[in-house]
């Protein structure tokens, strides 16, 4: 059982804390009576003034569980009405046992000796219930502070959600609009090719939860479907490029964060071109940060037929859902490329697949 199971089961923690903090009174109050050399008659008097102590401490417990939604002042009033109270019983009872046991049998002549002392007792009571109330406070604490996390995780994986399957209808669009022109040139083995690629792109993405993360290698084999899709369209005018390390390929990725990077080179970088382009996909692993680039041949950010668009929806979308995922502990930039295009670079914290990684 651990701190936090102890805290959210309140019966539990009750009666562990208030049996443990009787004990502590019962062993301080045992320690002092043998610092004034009390007689032994005396240490029945500490016992039964404990356990009555933990009895009365009971419905305490209950009584504030009613003041707790009232005001302030009549929480506070309530307290120490209540303390006293129980205080005014205790101590008579203490008293009783004392003469009793400790005094064969005396009696006092005056009445209000039954209580002497009671605002000990009130103190010893009104520290109980400073410990209860503050023991509930952060019991409430703790689940409105859970609540609240809960809440923002729900909204960042609905928002996450979002982002993902905005992708998708875009990507799909595109895609069938290629088709589209594939058949109306009368290319109708190569759009026969070009479904069946994208028949088992789109089985990816809906058989991959858009919250899960998968390995890198995993990522560009999805990116293969993808541009094969690509190839068919534009034939040797698209040349793919990749340089990545072996560690690299079993990192942690968001599922198809590259995907609407790359479809954005090819719109802008690859189809304007008569010559078409060159894509290159890198990975490295550095200081455990996992580095990713996309560089194209395109026009490039300093050219005035540049077409990127740093607020379009892929490059915005993958901004978004870096920063849902990773925070400040991740990178999005865009460089230029040498000689000429657009580079992209990812950063983010190295994460291996331990289950990739035993089965190498």
């Amino acid at each position: 059982m651990t701190v936090d199971d102890l805290f959210r089961n309140r019966d539990r923690l009750f009666w562990m804390l208030n049996v443990a903090g009787w004990t502590g009174y019962t062993l301080a109050a045992w320690l002092g009576a043998l610092a004034h050399e009390k007689p032994e008659s005396y240490f029945a008097v500490i016992l039964a003034t404990a356990v009555a102590g933990l009895v009365f401490t009971i419905p305490m417990r209950y009584l504030y569980r009613r003041l707790w939604q009232r005001s302030p002042a009549a929480l506070a009033a309530g307290m120490l009405i209540t303390c006293y109270v129980v205080a005014f019983a205790w101590k008579a009872l203490q008293n009783v046992w004392y003469w009793d046991w400790v005094k064969d049998g005396w009696r006092p002549e005056e009445l209000m000796s039954y209580v002497g002392g009671v605002m000990g007792s009130f103190y010893i009571m009104l520290c109980w219930s400073g410990m209860y109330f503050g023991i509930r406070y952060y019991q409430q604490l703790q689940e409105q502070t859970e609540a609240t996390l809960k809440a923002t995780a729900a909204a960042h994986q609905a928002q996450l959600k979002m982002l993902r399957y905005q992708l998708n209808p875009h990507f799909l669009f595109n895609t069938l609009n290629a088709i589209s022109t594939l058949i109306l040139d009368g290319a109708n083995d190569t759009a026969n090719k070009a479904v069946s690629r994208l028949s088992d792109f789109l089985r990816y993405t809906l058989d991959n939860d858009p919250m899960s993360r998968v390995t890198l290698g995993a990522e560009l084999g999805a990116l293969d479907l993808y541009l094969e899709i690509e190839k068919v369209r534009f034939g040797d005018r698209l040349i793919i490029e990749k340089d990545v390390e072996e560690r690299a390929l079993n990192a942690l990725v968001p599922s198809l964060i590259l995907q609407p990077l790359i479809e954005n080179a090819i719109k802008y970088a690859i189809t304007p071109s008569e010559e078409g382009g060159t894509l290159r996909i890198a990975a490295r692993v550095r200081h455990e940060t996992l580095m990713l680039k996309l560089a194209d041949t395109g026009p490039g950010l300093g050219s005035p037929n540049n077409g990127h668009k740093s607020c379009g929806v892929g490059l915005k979308n993958t901004r978004e859902r870096l920063q849902q995922l990773y925070g400040e502990q991740q990178a999005f930039t865009l460089g230029p490329n040498d000689p000429h295009g657009l580079t992209i670079t990812i950063n983010i914290p190295y994460e291996a697949d331990d289950a990739q990684s035993t089965n190498r």
